[in-house]
C-alpha cells in the first residue's frame, strides 16, 4: 500500500517584528489587552511577497529531505495573499526552485488552505499520480490589516511554512483527513473585495477585513470538533492515542477551548501564536517546525491536526511520522534582511488606512 510520508520540512519567519507594545504606538490598545483576549506577544511582518516567503520555505524543506527540486511532481501553495490570479504563485515557486517538471496550482481555502493542500497531494501520492510533492502555506495577511479597526488589526502575522511529501510504503504521513464547510457562515470571517470584484478595477482599493468574533469562536470550535471526531473514528483511535496535537494557530482561547472538549491535556499541544500571531495557511507547518526543531516531534508518533478559515472551512488530520526528525542537509539560500524598521515597512499602510501616524516619526518612534 502507498502512503505519503513527511521527508523534509522548512519554514521562513521574517524578522522584522511587530510587538503588541509595538501595535500600541498606532492603534489604542496594550499589551494585556491583545495578550489576554488572544495569547500573541508578537507578530512578524514581511517586506518580501508571498512567493519569495514561500521559496526559502520550500528551498529548506527539499534540504532537510535531501531531495532535488527537478525530481518535485507537483508544487501547491495554499494562500489567501498570492501574488497574483493568473498566473498562479505556485508557478514562480516551482521556476525558481527549478522544479522543472512539476505541476503547479494555488489552493485557497483561507486558514485552512495548507491542509487542504496536504490532503490533496497526499491522496495523488496513494492513488499513484504522483511520487513527490511539495506542499507550502505563505501568507503576507500585513498588506490586508485595517490600521483603524483596533478588535482585528493585532491578529496576522506574515510567514511561510513547506513540507516535502513522498510515495512510501511505510504506514507514514497524513493518515486520514476531513475536509469540511461550515453552512451559511460566510459572512462572519471575509475580505470583501479581495479578489475580482468592481473595486479592483478602479484606483479606490480599501481592503478591510469584516470579523465576527463570537460567531467564529462558536463554528470553529464546533467544526474543528466535529472533523477530529471524523478522523479519530477513521483510524480507530481516541484522544489517549495521541502523542501531539498541532492546531491552527488563530486564538489562544479556541486553542484551549478545543483540546478541553477533547479532554486532552494543552502539555501536548503544540502553541505558537504567541510567537507568530495568526498566519492563516502557514501556522501549522510553522508550528510543526518549531516542534521539530524543539525536539517534541519523535519518530513514529502520532500528531492530529486541525484547522478551520473563512468560509468557515474546517479540517482534521491524523498523521503518523516517520523514523527521520532530523534534517538530511540544510539550505544556505536566504532572503536580504530589510534596511530599516517595522514602523518604516508599514508607514504606507498606515498612511492608506488613514492612520495618522506623522507625530512618531517627529518623536523618533519610527
Amino acid at each position: 500500500m502507498r502512503y505519503a510520508q513527511i521527508t523534509g520540512w522548512g519554514k521562513y519567519a521574517p524578522p522584522l517584528l511587530m510587538t503588541n507594545d509595538d501595535m500600541a504606538k498606532i492603534v489604542d490598545t496594550s499589551d494585556e489587552w491583545i495578550y489576554s483576549r488572544s495569547g500573541i506577544r508578537q507578530r512578524h511582518y514581511s517586506h518580501v511577497s508571498t512567493g519569495e516567503m514561500a521559496w526559502l520555505a520550500s528551498e529548506r524543506a527539499l534540504a532537510a529531505a535531501g531531495v532535488d527540486a527537478a525530481d518535485i511532481d507537483l508544487v501547491i501553495l495554499g494562500s489567501t495573499t498570492p501574488e497574483e490570479i493568473c498566473p498562479n504563485t505556485a508557478s514562480y515557486i516551482k521556476n525558481k526552485l527549478g522544479a522543472t517538471k512539476a505541476a503547479a496550482f494555488d489552493l485557497n481555502s483561507a486558514c485552512t488552505s495548507w491542509f487542504y493542500a496536504l490532503n490533496t497531494a497526499s491522496d495523488m501520492i496513494k492513488a499513484g499520480s504522483i511520487n513527490k510533492a511539495l506542499v507550502i502555506g505563505s501568507e503576507r495577511i500585513s498588506l490586508a490589516m485595517d490600521w483603524k479597526k483596533r478588535e482585528s488589526c493585532f491578529l496576522f502575522g506574515d510567514g511561510a511554512g513547506a513540507v516535502v511529501v513522498e510515495a512510501s510504503q511505510q504506514q507514514s504521513g497524513l493518515l486520514a483527513g476531513k475536509m469540511s464547510c461550515v453552512p451559511d457562515s460566510r459572512e462572519c470571517l471575509h475580505l470583501p473585495g479581495w479578489g475580482m470584484s468592481p473595486a479592483h478595477l478602479t484606483d479606490d482599493i480599501f481592503i478591510s477585513l469584516n470579523f465576527e468574533g463570537q460567531e467564529i469562536f462558536k463554528s470553529a470550535v464546533k467544526g474543528m470538533s466535529d472533523a477530529i471526531n471524523d478522523v479519530l473514528k477513521a483510524e480507530g483511535l481516541s484522544a489517549d492515542d495521541i502523542d501531539l496535537f498541532i492546531p491552527h494557530q488563530a486564538n489562544i482561547r479556541i486553542i484551549q477551548t478545543l483540546a478541553k472538549r477533547l479532554d486532552f491535556p494543552m502539555e501536548k499541544v503544540v502553541v505558537a501564536i504567541d510567537e507568530y500571531a495568526n498566519t492563516s495557511a502557514a501556522s501549522i507547518p510553522l508550528a510543526m517546525c518549531d516542534a521539530l526543531e524543539a525536539g517534541r516531534i519523535k519518530p513514529g508518533m502520532t500528531i492530529l491536526t486541525a484547522t478551520f478559515g473563512a468560509g468557515l472551512t474546517c479540517g482534521a488530520g491524523i498523521i503518523k511520522w516517520g523514523e527521520r526528525i532530523e534534517p538530511i542537509a540544510v539550505s544556505d539560500k536566504s532572503i536580504p534582511e530589510f534596511d530599516g524598521t517595522v514602523f518604516d515597512l508599514m508607514k504606507d499602510s498606515f498612511s492608506h488606512y488613514g492612520v495618522d501616524a506623522a507625530h512618531l516619526l517627529t518623536e523618533g518612534k519610527f
